[in-house]
């Protein structure tokens, strides 16, 4: 923080805090599209003390105008999702436009784990980790419980119907001018299969590992609330279960944790709602059609030159993981990959491209990323990632593309360029092509697992559904 916005800050801890004395430090722990996260740390005459800031940078577009809800909302809906028995952090003040700190707000520091891979697979929470499932059940209870319409919350939040979510999600998508035909499939899928239930309710939007605190007593907060609004709640519970929140943990489908049988019963038992595992499966499928897009979103921003990154074009090829995730959903079955081994390199170069990547990604994966501080070393760790994909495109991709365009070519009953079949795939699937078509599952299954096999060939779907 500059020393403008940290004098600006004193002066409301001196106004909004008993007992305080002066502001230590003020450490930025995240930035995302969005939000800003900081660990403040104060002195008082009760001795030291932690708060955590959460704003949007002033200048930056609020959350509302980006699609979603006020800092002053979020706060609102901590305050009151707390008084329910959701755990969250005391809020303790809410910026004003006086504060010249953008919008935001101060609220209680907690201590916890909010990494996803830890709590799925840590060894500090291997006591806690049975009872999560259950715990998370709970906590969505008292959240979907919660008197929305009472409370005044349809003032403030939009209101979301599944119907209109698939349709906007898909236009995304459309707009990238990205011809993927598995995310027209389940487009297709998800409009032919919406929920029948006009259940509506307060829904958090983006309950999931990872924005959870965990300690080894249980689950200590519900973190960010920015995507709250008015909808059918089997959306949170369909949304903890995408495989992408698992983190690795693949036969745990409630965030690579717990079993869906646990979850349920834990809903239950404060919500006193019995939910069928039809509904969990279609709000699945929607999370990962949603996470699948939003990831070529987050790539085409980069290209546009919006988001300058190193992790913005790796994070674009993840959409083949949820894609993946979506076909071992919708029409699982059998795929041939090519073979993975250590075979050399084939060609009349010496060396050849592929084999030059190797030597530079292994390089900066095992020893440059192993001298640098926790954040260069990431980002090492992410440019030998992006080598490998670069690398194994080279290797596997002709071959593949090759295996693609004969697919196509029987498919569609014509011949043409990989580019060209794949538009008019897609272009059929938009205009009413029967999802049954003869042929159309095995082509949609085997070029998903073919382009996740480049990505990311160690994803867990890739072997099949869990």
């Amino acid at each position: 923080m500059s020393g403008a916005i940290e004098r600006n800050l004193e002066t409301v801890l001196a106004r909004e805090v008993p007992g305080f004395r002066s502001l230590i430090s003020c450490v930025q722990l995240t930035s995302g599209a969005s939000q800003e996260t900081f660990c403040v740390t104060l002195a008082t005459t009760a001795g030291e003390r932690q708060l955590a800031l959460r704003r949007a940078p002033p200048g930056a577009e609020s959350a509302a105008s980006a699609g979603g809800i006020s800092a002053a909302t979020e706060a609102e809906l901590v305050q009151l999702a707390g008084e329910h028995g959701v755990p969250a952090p005391a809020v303790i003040y809410i910026l004003q436009p006086r504060d010249d700190l953008g919008e935001g707000f101060v609220m209680q520091w907690l201590e916890g784990e909010t990494l996803g891979q830890r709590i799925a697979s840590g060894d500090e929470l291997a006591s806690v980790r049975p009872r999560l499932a259950r715990q998370c059940g709970e906590i969505l209870g008292r959240i979907h419980s919660i008197d929305w319409q009472g409370k005044g919350l349809g003032e403030l939040l939009p209101v979301v119907e599944p119907a209109a979510l698939v349709e906007e999600t898909w236009a995304r998508y459309r707009d990238l001018d990205v011809p993927l035909p598995m995310i027209d499939y389940c487009w297709r899928w998800l409009l032919r299969n919406l929920p029948g239930s006009e259940r509506l309710t307060l829904v958090h939007g983006d309950f999931r590992n990872g924005n959870l605190m965990v300690t080894p007593a249980g689950i200590n907060a519900v973190l960010d609330w920015e995507l709250a609004h008015i909808g059918d709640p089997i959306r949170d519970l369909g949304w903890l279960c995408v495989n992408s929140w698992r983190f690795g943990a693949n036969e745990l489908p409630v965030g690579g944790f717990g079993s869906v049988e646990e979850l349920l019963a834990g809903y239950h038992s404060t919500s006193g709602v019995s939910v069928p595992r039809r509904e969990i499966t279609f709000w699945q499928v929607f999370g990962s059609f949603w996470w699948a897009t939003a990831t070529l979103q987050m790539a085409a921003a980069w290209r546009r030159g919006e988001t300058p990154s190193l992790e913005r074009p790796v994070i674009g090829r993840r959409s083949s993981e949820a894609q993946m995730d979506c076909v071992n959903l919708l029409i699982p079955g059998e795929t041939s990959l090519p073979d993975n081994g250590s075979a050399a390199a084939t060609g009349t170069q010496l060396p050849m491209p592929e084999e030059l990547l190797a030597g530079v990604r292994t390089f900066l994966k095992e020893t440059v990323a192993s001298q640098l501080h926790a954040q260069d070393g990431f980002l090492a760790r992410v440019a030998a990632n992006s080598l490998g994909i670069a690398q194994r495109e080279f290797r596997y991709g002709p071959e593949l593309a090759r295996r693609e365009t004969d697919r196509l070519a029987s498919l569609l009953g014509r011949q043409g360029n990989l580019d060209t079949l794949r538009r008019e795939l897609v272009e059929q699937l938009r205009n009413g092509m029967p999802l049954d078509t003869a042929g159309l599952d095995t082509h949609l299954r085997q070029t998903v697992a073919g382009q996740l096999f480049i990505d990311q060939p160690r994803y867990p779907a890739l072997q099949g559904p869990s």
